[in-house]
């Protein structure tokens, strides 16, 4: 029997610092692989991530992207040893170049990504982490992850985008609290203030985690695509170009995804084997 890896194992992305599963389920398991450093995140990592992402968007066999950590933790932040002193001396167009490829994958490139992800935030979530939390679309935590912005304990205010992430989805006393004080929290916190969907005892983050996946790729990945997409970009509109933006995006699920329309509306209001809060008709 050969040795060589499968074609699904070779054409698998990733490198030294992600690694990346893909399973029966449609899966793409994206782990951040730096277990000895926490997984901070680093300049390697942040050009491996982005092209990673890039490709699952474009693999077929990927429905939903989970993003997790290697060993214990999700990730401890920045890497502030290779981000600021491997580069001190430097031109300013590399200390640049560094910043701007982390913000293209933590923010722009998962904000805007066309298939659903989720944080399975499996323990430490620290600083800069914070920023490809929220972007991802859901999260779920386990109880006894910690959380935390230990920045003004050194001196410094919270870096990159951490600050705005967090005015995205938490309250204004949680957010200001925790900024001013570098006060750490739990899993179960993470929930209460909605920085997470939900906390779950961490012997069953996994299996939560792969039961919401597989919810959401059981649904046309044309409309998930246009719901979520929908939402993130119509929040910041005024009413009128919401409602011009809206219409077009569910024009555009119809158009790529007819039969699931067709469905939907046949369930709905013919035979009534989808009744909303009751759930599914088995008569």
């Amino acid at each position: 029997m050969s040795n060589e890896p499968t074609s699904t194992e070779k054409d698998l992305p990733g490198g030294d610092t992600v690694r990346v599963e893909c399973d029966d389920n449609g899966i793409g398991w994206v782990y951040f692989n730096r277990p000895d450093k926490r997984n901070a995140m680093n300049p390697a990592l942040n050009v491996e991530m982005y092209e990673v992402l890039d490709a699952l968007e474009g693999d077929d066999r990927v429905k939903v992207v989970v993003l997790t950590g290697a060993g214990s933790a999700w990730s401890a932040g920045m890497d502030l040893k290779e981000y600021f002193r491997e580069t001190d001396g430097k031109p300013r167009w590399v200390q640049n170049r560094v910043r701007r490829q982390g913000t293209d994958w933590q923010h722009h490139k998962l904000i805007n990504y066309p298939k659903p992800t989720i944080a399975m935030v499996n323990g430490w979530c620290f600083g800069g982490a914070f920023v490809p939390l929220v972007s991802c679309d859901l999260a779920i935590a386990a109880e006894d992850a910690k959380f935390g912005l230990s920045e003004v304990n050194w001196g410094v205010t919270p870096g990159n985008l951490v600050t705005r992430a967090l005015a995205e989805v938490i309250p204004t006393r949680d957010a200001m609290y925790h900024i001013m004080t570098g006060e750490p929290f739990d899993g179960r916190d993470a929930a209460r203030m909605r920085l997470v969907n939900e906390a779950v005892p961490a012997d069953e983050l996994r299996a939560r985690t792969i039961e919401l996946a597989n919810k959401l790729s059981s649904l046309s990945q044309w409309v998930v695509r246009g719901a979520k997409l929908g939402f993130r970009h119509s929040r910041l509109m005024s009413w009128e170009a919401a409602e011009d933006f809206l219409y077009a995006k569910h024009d555009q699920a119809i158009l790529y995804d007819e039969q699931a329309r067709t469905t939907g509306m046949q369930g709905f209001l013919d035979d009534k084997s989808y009744r909303p809060g009751l759930g599914i008709n088995s008569n």
